[in-house]
């Protein structure tokens, strides 16, 4: 859908210009875009790959073990349903301290692989089909997405030469925090409420 969004959107743009006999313009801020988009992949490919790396040096050091058990007491209350051994825990260590760090793009997988582990062993026996509790909770809390440092952010400001690149850091903690929290309230409330018409 998104692609015919795109191309709609493109195309619209280029007949724009040939009506109004701007389309040498178009071209030429097709190419400076081009040019552009390059170099901020190649900017942002350097960050996630260290960041991604990262990552996999302290998975490989027992780094990620360690924080998931020290995240216990946040996964147990935020995701009840899923045990001490659930196979899930893991990847959602990662993915919330990966969005923390404001690493998106690396949280993706530990996010797919954590919602593909609470499908095979759902807390309510269902292997697939409608979402549990702790998938709608985990993708609420990707949405809102706490982050301490948002470095992807950063590097874009950065890229596009921001005196002070650094400066969302404050602004965006306070956002993403109050996003987080209330995304919080909202799964306790609604988790609460199915119990209680449960009973």
């Amino acid at each position: 859908m998104l692609n015919y969004l795109w191309s709609f959107m493109i195309l619209v743009g280029m007949l724009w210009g040939a009506v109004n006999g701007n389309l040498d313009q178009v071209t030429q801020g097709l190419v400076d875009s081009a040019k552009d988009a390059v170099t901020l992949g190649i900017t942002m490919l350097g960050i996630m790959s260290f960041w991604c790396g990262i990552l996999e040096t302290g998975s490989r050091a027992g780094l990620i073990d360690w924080l998931t058990g020290k995240l216990g007491p946040v996964l147990d209350y935020l995701f009840p349903g899923l045990g001490k051994e659930h196979p899930a825990r893991k990847p959602i260590a990662v993915n919330i301290v990966a969005n923390m760090l404001g690493l998106g793009m690396a949280a993706t997988p530990a996010g797919l692989e954590a919602m593909q582990k609470m499908a095979e062993r759902s807390s309510d026996g269902r292997s697939g089909g409608a979402a549990t509790d702790e998938m709608c909770t985990f993708l609420i809390l990707n949405i809102s997405s706490l982050q301490l440092i948002p470095v992807t952010m950063v590097a874009y400001r950065s890229q596009y030469g921001s005196a002070d690149p650094t400066a969302v850091l404050g602004p965006a903690l306070i956002a993403t925090s109050c996003s987080t929290l209330a995304a919080v309230l909202f799964c306790r409330l609604i988790y609460r409420g199915r119990r209680f018409r449960g009973k």
